[in-house]
């Protein structure tokens, strides 16, 4: 009988935070496998634009030796942001005159960076984890859905919110913030959608009022891209037949009763499904007692909601901190863990705890005028 393939680190998860983590090594001479369970690097869409911060995911990518290529994917303009009401009154807006430090890219283009980054067949496509369990000494065993195993001497979760390596660590679970989030897009938005296009804006875009809300940003390819989002009981998405493009959106308009024309337009005129999307988050202070040879980094240790804009800047500098921290103790794993968790545990809370308080200012009272005096501290405030 074959033995199963080891490995000295795994990384289950191909997302920012785990790519990050693999070129990291890869730039320090350091050999990680990477499993992922979609099949190939572009299976599915990446979502929408992140806003990549100087203290934190630019920092993950001069680590990663990419901060030049990533400069080379900023949308010039996207810094820009609007705030109105839901009568589209709008109470605040600045443009992007290119002096800030947080600019937007396209999630897919810098997810592709990252891949691109790494040597062919780092990356095993396909490879859907079911379980993980220890061998002792810091060794664990990762279990796939055809039955399939490898072992390692470092196992690192990196596969999200519901994370099949997180129990090895953690009994915690994500839990429903209060809000729904609701995606569509506008495609080739100045050409088929103009007033649409008018009404966002080149960058991001906040309408709030209700505890609901419309959220956008003007993506690199022309479109727009909406979250419609509600502060609403865990089961209303699971109510609405999301196969019905027709009856989705008048499911979803009937939360937005009472808001101007252009901004249900935003959802009526949608080229494509809508996607469902519950926002859920680990408790805020999530920590764990070291386990050995076994860590977690992004949305498996932390998962937030977006409303600080932080997940994927925090899945990126966990990846490089992570990565650095096994540089500097190549021989002593126990070492390196211990050193990224003592700096990732204060950094999560901080953030969790921000975003937290972000989600309630924008769908608790007078959503606008606290968001409006945030914005007004300036964009590092914000």
């Amino acid at each position: 009988m074959l033995s199963a393939p080891h490995h000295p680190i795994t990384i289950v998860g191909a997302g920012l935070g785990g790519l990050t983590l693999a070129r990291v090594l890869h730039v320090n001479g350091i050999e990680a496998a990477v499993y992922d369970l979609e099949s190939g690097a572009h299976t599915r869409t990446q979502g929408g634009m992140l806003d990549i911060h100087a203290e934190s995911g630019q920092l993950a990518l001069r680590a990663a030796g990419l901060h030049e290529a990533f400069r080379a994917l900023v949308h010039p303009g996207g810094e820009a942001a609007r705030v109105l009401d839901k009568h589209a009154a709008v109470h605040w807006e600045e443009a992007d005159e290119g002096t800030g430090d947080r600019p937007e890219v396209d999630r897919g283009q810098l997810r592709d960076l990252l891949v691109d980054s790494l040597p062919d067949g780092r990356i095993r496509w396909g490879r859907k984890v079911t379980g993980a369990r220890p061998l002792g000494d810091g060794r664990h065993e990762v279990t796939f859905d055809d039955g399939e195993t490898i072992t390692t001497d470092l196992l690192v979760g990196a596969d999200g919110a519901w994370s099949k390596i997180r129990p090895l660590v953690s009994d915690a679970w994500p839990a429903y913030t209060g809000i729904s989030f609701v995606e569509s897009d506008l495609l080739d938005a100045d050409a088929r959608h103009p007033h649409s296009a008018a009404v966002i804006g080149g960058g991001m875009f906040f309408a709030l009022e209700d505890e609901r809300g419309m959220l956008a940003h003007r993506e690199t390819d022309g479109s727009l891209h909406v979250y419609a989002a509600v502060r609403i009981a865990e089961d209303w998405l699971d109510g609405i037949d999301f196969s019905d493009v027709d009856a989705s959106k008048a499911a979803v308009l009937e939360q937005f009763e009472g808001w101007d024309d252009s901004l249900r337009a935003l959802v009526a005129d949608a080229d494509g499904p809508l996607v469902p999307r519950k926002i859920n988050a680990l408790p805020v202070g999530h920590r764990w007692d070291r386990v050995p040879g076994v860590t977690l980094l992004g949305d498996a240790a932390h998962v937030m909601s977006p409303f600080a804009g932080e997940g994927a800047n925090l899945a990126m500098l966990d990846g490089a901190e992570l990565g650095q921290a096994i540089v500097a103790h190549p021989s002593d794993v126990e070492k390196a863990l211990a050193a990224y968790e003592t700096a990732l545990f204060p950094r999560s809370q901080d953030k969790a705890t921000e975003s937290a308080h972000s989600l309630e200012l924008c769908f608790g009272p007078d959503p606008v005028g606290s968001l409006v005096a945030l914005f007004s501290g300036g964009r590092e405030a914000a």
